[in-house]
């Protein structure tokens, strides 16, 4: 948890993804403390062999991750796209301005 707050203090890691790394760490944390949490919560959910909770929470995570950082990709690819098409409609207006100066 102090190498997450490091990394936000010093700008590197964006708040938005800190609350991510401090939730798993809090949870992380929470079941190094409540060891019978896990076999708990695997019980209620109906499944047998609660390690196998941890890996299902884990995959599901990354699946959602992966999606928002498509999601983000995609919308800096439009904005990239829309910057290049506006420089260069900006680029012409300039030749166009210096050549009727000339």
């Amino acid at each position: 948890m102090f190498f997450i707050f490091r990394l936000i203090a010093k700008g590197k890691l964006r708040e938005e993804y800190s609350f991510i790394w401090i939730a798993c760490t809090a949870l992380l944390l929470l079941f190094a403390v409540w060891r019978d949490g896990l076999d708990v919560i695997a019980k209620l959910l109906g499944i047998y062999y609660a390690p196998s909770l941890i890996f299902l929470g884990a995959i599901f995570a990354i699946v959602v991750f992966l999606v928002h950082l498509s999601v983000v990709n995609s919308k800096q690819h439009q904005q990239i796209k829309d910057l290049a098409q506006e420089m260069a409609l900006l680029k012409e207006k300039l030749e166009v301005q210096q050549k009727d100066k000339k």
